[in-house]
């Protein structure tokens, strides 16, 4: 099990490709950090709301890494073995995570024009939530590539879903309060603006149980169903 889960974890970021989309991926956040510093106001050049859109941006892509981890898996001729697929994915979303808390950082620090009168304000919390926003997002990926055979369907379903259901939420008044409980998108609003409570933290801890540990165990269990060994 250790030797598998180390082959996941070089496969991570093992290919050209996919060390590319890395790169990709960090420049965007880059690029978004830079232009939001360039374009907001003063009162909105904080360390919170550049991580806010960073980190929100970069996410888009971090799924992609763990339907990639999927595919090469369903080609192995062991069959696939979940858990080690799973937990490679937490690899490149902590890079990403890390690396975008150090570009929002640096960018913030580095500006020339006038910030906010605490910019600085929730850093820590912030920080933390940026690395976690990331790992939901690549378990999202792994998730629905256990589900989903194509990987252009399932990274279409790693925006689409969880966005559909934020929106649906929105939609009705009652339905609303259930944003942070039922969708990532509503659990990094309050991650990525650092006023995390006991309640934010259930909160996050649920969309973790749903999108992450629920989404790859069903997708597990359904892969046993179909007669294909789903190892731990």
């Amino acid at each position: 099990m250790d030797e598998t889960i180390r082959d996941a974890l070089r496969r991570s970021l093992g290919t050209p490709a996919r060390r590319w989309l890395l790169v990709g991926t960090l420049v965007t956040g880059l690029l978004a950090a830079v232009a939001l510093v360039a374009t907001a106001d003063p009162a909105d050049r904080t360390f919170a709301e550049l991580s806010g859109t960073v980190q929100s941006l970069m996410s888009v892509a971090t799924p992609l890494f763990g339907i990639l981890l999927v595919r090469d898996q369903r080609r192995a001729p062991i069959g696939l073995r979940v858990l080690p697929t799973v937990l490679a994915v937490g690899l490149p979303a902590v890079v990403i995570g890390v690396v975008g808390v150090l570009i929002c950082a640096a960018t913030l620090a580095l500006t020339p024009a006038d910030v906010a009168d605490a910019p600085w304000r929730f850093a820590l919390t912030v920080a933390v939530g940026s690395v976690l926003v990331q790992v939901v997002a690549g378990l999202v990926g792994t998730g629905l590539g256990l589900l989903l055979r194509s990987v252009a369907l399932a990274f279409l379903a790693t925006i689409i879903l969880p966005l559909g259901l934020f929106a649906l939420l929105g939609a009705v008044d009652a339905l609303r309060p259930a944003q942070p409980w039922l969708t990532p998108f509503g659990s990094v609003r309050n991650l990525l603006s650092g006023e995390m409570s006991a309640l934010g933290w259930v909160q996050w801890l649920c969309v973790l149980l749903i999108w992450g540990v629920g989404l790859n165990a069903v997708g597990a269990a359904l892969l046993h169903r179909r007669g294909r060994p789903a190892g731990r």
